[in-house]
């Protein structure tokens, strides 16, 4: 039997995962792109572990993303398993690791590598433990599986501290982190986008619905995974890039079969196609980087990933998230909406940066800024805020 859920008597940011960290994320990323052009600029430089471009992709990934996803994992365990969500100190407790992780990665406590990479590892090991316990607590087997990628990227971050110490830079450890969130995203928004179209289509009366999850889902996660785990261990090899050609399509058509063109009156809906379509275009100009005799640079690939279907994915879910928790009507709103529009272009920008020349990289770097600072203007208060009363989103 699901347990009840009393009304938390304590402070409402404190009182669901989504809540703490999902502003801690908003935050974040609207703040350290702007540090991350003072770096890139030679304005500023940093004490931590890593090279630059290392600390960028780093704070990225296991700051940013990894906060979101934890929002995410916090809020929905508890309506997979029944059992109570972690309220209160156990989310001050995390909230004060992430923090002290980003603070030591940038260099300001002046620790040495190893307790740096101690200290950074503490928060997605807490994470890890906390959402096995729950699930298994709760009998939640199927769900289960998603230990799997969160526990590959706690591993991921290990390694990227270890190939930083061993050879002063990073490689592997970079496309490992960058392959688990997306193939994250891959899991997770193969579940939530075709559910959440279904379920809008049927209320405006479409017959054309999204086919379920089915032995074709299955086998594109399957050539993804292979697909990108190639990537990690030959980036240049033409059979990786065979390998990703193929998941560019497969995912193409996978998204396809979501019937995303139907939704247009919906712009939070839109919103998901949008950022899923940024997989086969990442994945396509991967494959076109290694097999167009360098026609484009892997740089247009990963941007098209991590700002367009990474961000472009967060982004989107955080905005659905919080309104249908907090009781919020499910509409984005002209200012969500350019919000999220804004930080996708960004990552088209970057992602042609070399058509920009060195204004680029400004140009990108500012539109993200102003696209976050747009969500947090609308985001922060229902975050920070009490709930609506009103009937739980279907």
């Amino acid at each position: 039997m699901p347990q009840a859920k009393p009304a938390f008597a304590g402070i409402a940011l404190f009182s669901y995962g989504f809540r703490t960290f999902f502003l801690l994320a908003i935050l974040f990323a609207a703040g350290v792109i702007p540090v991350w052009v003072m770096i890139w600029r030679g304005d500023w430089s940093l004490a931590g572990p890593f090279q630059p471009v290392d600390w960028h992709i780093h704070e990225m990934i296991f700051g940013y993303a990894f906060a979101v996803i934890t929002g995410f994992l916090f809020t929905a365990i508890p309506n997979w398993t029944g059992r109570m969500p972690k309220q209160g100190w156990p989310l001050v407790a995390l909230a004060v690791l992430w923090i002290a992780g980003r603070a030591a990665v940038a260099g300001f406590f002046g620790l040495a590598p190893v307790v740096v990479m101690l200290v950074d590892l503490a928060f997605g090991a807490a994470v890890l433990a906390m959402i096995a316990i729950e699930i298994v607590a709760g009998r939640n087997w199927r769900n289960l599986m998603v230990v799997v990628p969160v526990g590959g990227l706690w591993l991921a971050n290990l390694a990227f501290h270890l190939e930083a110490m061993t050879t002063g830079s990073v490689d592997y450890g970079r496309r490992a982190a960058l392959s688990l969130v997306l193939f994250l995203i891959l899991l997770i928004g193969g579940r939530v986008i075709p559910s959440f179209t279904r379920n809008w289509l049927v209320k405006q009366k479409v017959t054309a619905l999204p086919i379920p999850f089915n032995r074709f889902d299955a086998a594109s996660l399957i050539v993804a995974a292979l697909a990108l785990a190639a990537w990690i261990g030959a980036p240049e090899s033409r059979l990786t890039g065979v390998a990703l050609t193929l998941a560019a399509l497969i995912h193409l058509v996978r998204l396809l079969r979501w019937q995303g063109a139907r939704t247009w009156a919906s712009p939070l809906l839109v919103m998901l196609h949008i950022a899923y379509l940024q997989v086969p275009l990442g994945f396509a100009a991967l494959a076109i980087s290694i097999l167009g005799g360098g026609v484009i640079g892997q740089v247009v690939g990963l941007h098209l990933l991590g700002i367009g279907a990474i961000a472009g994915m967060t982004v989107a879910v955080m905005m659905r998230a919080t309104m249908g928790h907090s009781g919020r009507p499910l509409e984005a709103g002209a200012i969500l909406t350019l919000g999220f529009a804004t930080v996708v272009l960004s990552g088209f920008i970057r992602a042609g940066t070399a058509a920009f020349a060195g204004n680029g990289v400004l140009i990108a770097a500012t539109l993200w800024t102003l696209g976050f600072a747009m969500v947090i203007y609308r985001l922060a208060p229902m975050l920070w805020g009490p709930s609506l009363e009103r009937k739980k989103p279907s």
